[in-house]
This record gives C-alpha cells, sequence and structure tokens, in this order.
C-alpha cells in the first residue's frame, strides 16, 4: 500500500517555476492517472528516505485487498507474513483446482479428442458411461499436489516480488506505475510456480486423456519416467509458461486494479466503512471478473499442453500446427466457467486466509502526499 503522507519528496524549484507548474494541474493530473503502463512525461526526484517502521521495514505497500490495521499478528514484509501468504496459496490453488477436476478431464479430452468427445455435456456423458462416476475424479491426486505447489510460489513470491520491485521504483513511481508494478511481479513469481507444477501437470494430463494408460499418479509416474525419463515431466514447461504466465498477469493485475475501480466506483460505502464479510464479497467479484479474462488470454496455449502431454515425442510446434487456428479454441467455454469460478473462490480463500491469521491487508492504493503537491492538488 502507499501510505497517505509518507515519503517527504520534494520539489526543488523557484517560484516562478511553481507558478508555471500550477498553470497545467489538469493535464498533469489526467497523465499520472491514465498513464499506468508507460513512464510520465516528468521525472520524480526523492530527496529524503521513507520513513521506517518498527520492524525496519518500509511502509510503503501495494496490494488490492482490504485491511484492518488494528490487531494484526505479523509485520508487513516479514518473514511471518511472506510464509502465511505462501500457506494461502497452497490451500487457495490446491483446494479449488482439485475441486473442479470433473470439468478440467472433461476441457481436456475436448481439446485432445474433439471427435469424440462433441461438447460439455457430451465429454460428461462419455465419461460416466465408459468409466463410471468415479471416472470423473481421474487426475485428482496430481492435481492437488501440483497446484498446491505452484499456490505456494503463486501468492508467496507475488508478495515477495511486489515488494522488491516497488522498494526499486519508490514510493512515487510505484503509485504512478502500479499495473506495470503488478505485471511485472506477477510474471516474475510463476515463472518459477510452473516449475513446481510442470511434473505433476505431465502426469495429470497422461492420466486424463490416455484410457488405460494409468489410473492413479503411482501407476503414472514410474512408467512415464521408463519411458521418456525426466524429459517427459519437462517437456511441456515452455507452453506451460506460455500458458500460465499470460494468465497469472492477467489474474493478479487485473484483479488489483478491479478491486480499485470497485471500491471506488460501485461500493457505495468507503472501504474503511465496509465489513470483512463485504469485504470479501468484494475480492470475489473481483476474482471472477480477473479470471475471465485469464481463461481467453491463456486458452490456445492450454490447448498445446493438453496435446503435448498425451502424445510421446510431440513438440509444441508440432501441436500447434495441428490443431490450427480453430482448434486451438475448443473447450473455450469450458475453461472460462472453470476458470472463473476457481479464480475467484481463489482469491476468496486467500483473502480469507488473511482475515483468519490476522495478516495486514492494505486498501487499494492512493497517491502519496508528495506526489500530490507536485500534482499541484493540495495547498
Amino acid at each position: 500500500m502507499l501510505e497517505k503522507g509518507q515519503g517527504n519528496a520534494t520539489c526543488v524549484c523557484s517560484s516562478a517555476s511553481r507558478k508555471d507548474a500550477n498553470m497545467y494541474p489538469t493535464a498533469l493530473t489526467q497523465l499520472a492517472r491514465g498513464n499506468p503502463f508507460s513512464a510520465p512525461l516528468f521525472s520524480l526526484q526523492k530527496v529524503e528516505e521513507p520513513q521506517q517502521s518498527l520492524h525496519g521495514q518500509r511502509t510503503r505497500r501495494l496490494a488490492a485487498a482490504a485491511t484492518a490495521e488494528e490487531d494484526i499478528s505479523c509485520a508487513f514484509g516479514s518473514s511471518k507474513y511472506y510464509a502465511l501468504c505462501g500457506f494461502g496459496g497452497i490451500l487457495s490453488c490446491g483446494i479449488t483446482h482439485t475441486a473442479v477436476v470433473p470439468l478440467d478431464l472433461v476441457k481436456c479430452r475436448l481439446q485432445v479428442d474433439p471427435d469424440k468427445y462433441k461438447s460439455i455435456a457430451s465429454g460428461f456423458s462419455v465419461t460416466i458411461r465408459e468409466d463410471g462416476v468415479r471416472g470423473l475424479a481421474k487426475g485428482w491426486a496430481p492435481t492437488f499436489i501440483g497446484y498446491s505447489m505452484q499456490g505456494l510460489c503463486k501468492f508467496g513470491l507475488y508478495e515477495v516480488f511486489k515488494v522488491v520491485y516497488g522498494d526499486l521504483l519508490g514510493e512515487e513511481n510505484s503509485y504512478l506505475w502500479r499495473t506495470s508494478l503488478y505485471l511485472a511481479a506477477s510474471a516474475s513469481a510463476e515463472f518459477f510456480a510452473d516449475i513446481a507444477l510442470a511434473p505433476m501437470e505431465a502426469a495429470k494430463v497422461r492420466i486424463q486423456t490416455k484410457p488405460g494408460y494409468a489410473n492413479n499418479l503411482r501407476q503414472c509416474v514410474p512408467k512415464m519416467f521408463a519411458e521418456e525419463g525426466v524429459w517427459a515431466f519437462y517437456k511441456g514447461l515452455v507452453p506451460l509458461w506460455m500458458r500460465q504466465i499470460p494468465y497469472t498477469m492477467m489474474k493478479f493485475s487485473c484483479f488489483e486494479r478491479t478491486v480499485e475501480l470497485l471500491y471506488k466506483y460501485a461500493v457505495p460505502k468507503p472501504r474503511s466503512e465496509c465489513s470483512k464479510s463485504e469485504q470479501l464479497v468484494v475480492t470475489f467479484v473481483a476474482g471472477y471478473i480477473a479470471g475471465v479474462f485469464c481463461a481467453i488470454v491463456s486458452h490456445p496455449a492450454d490447448s498445446v499442453v493438453s496435446v503435448l502431454n498425451k502424445e510421446s515425442g510431440s513438440t509444441a510446434g508440432q501441436v500447434l500446427k495441428k490443431l490450427g487456428p480453430k482448434g486451438v479454441w475448443k473447450g473455450l467455454v469450458a475453461r472460462i466457467i472453470m476458470i472463473g469460478t476457481l479464480t475467484a473462490l481463489q482469491w476468496f480463500i486467500y483473502d480469507s486466509v488473511k482475515v483468519y491469521f490476522r495478516m495486514p491487508r492494505p486498501p487499494p492504493p492512493e497517491m502519496p502526499e508528495s506526489l500530490k503537491r507536485k500534482l499541484g492538488l493540495t495547498e
């Protein structure tokens, strides 16, 4: 979060230059508010370091979820804070992905065998007819393990990189470039999260899309290793990055900015007056909106990953050529339903963990007082 009044950056200029600067406060304000990706057309220099908290951490914080400053269990940016964020990520990703395994199974089969599984309803019908109701749970173990590890890295490292990059930018630039900050932090976190996810994702897809190959994780892993070695578990890593990094960048940046807009334009009272349950409702709505966009931007790569992990010896380029422009969008409706619900629940669980453990939950960022003075917004 960007604490109001934090940082005492001053603009060193003459009385004449102050007079000129005050002639264009509206243009500068529009530039600051409407330019999240590219650099502002003026440079901001910080004369003094921002204040330090009692725990030695800078109090600048960029986060979208709401907070209650009183009665917190740990300092923002402490080791305990990051550990609990990682634990929240384990619960949010592990539980939600496992809960939607039946839909994920049908989605994968639509992608790899569209002639047999022609629609979502057809996919469920054929699967139940051939494997019974228990067949819909195929791949639950690698899903739970893999996405729990991914959640640990995704959410935990996102919080770390957000603070690290925020410190590098400084308080004022962190506010002006906050969308870029969210994008960079989430992409960095997902890079490592996918390395943790890749082996279990490969096993999951093999179990779900190759009938008779293996019934469970204990059968699948030794068989894959015997056939292709360690490469079997990481051959889908690059297309996994192609799928997950854009997905996560959209997931975090869209969520953070949507929460900011909801509190500003949709919620009828200030965030500070909202109860914890009302704040969590905002979290859920923003998560669902972000999830829809996540599903769209990452679906072509998801189709490639599904086919690649089913077929031995194939490359991402070969699979992409085989699927064609239309084939990569097979199963999109199922994935929008799955990812929208899943992303909303993930943010809801993650924020609930923060509430339960009384963690710092900073409100949406606000323009620093020092920047307001430079833009002529304060006397």
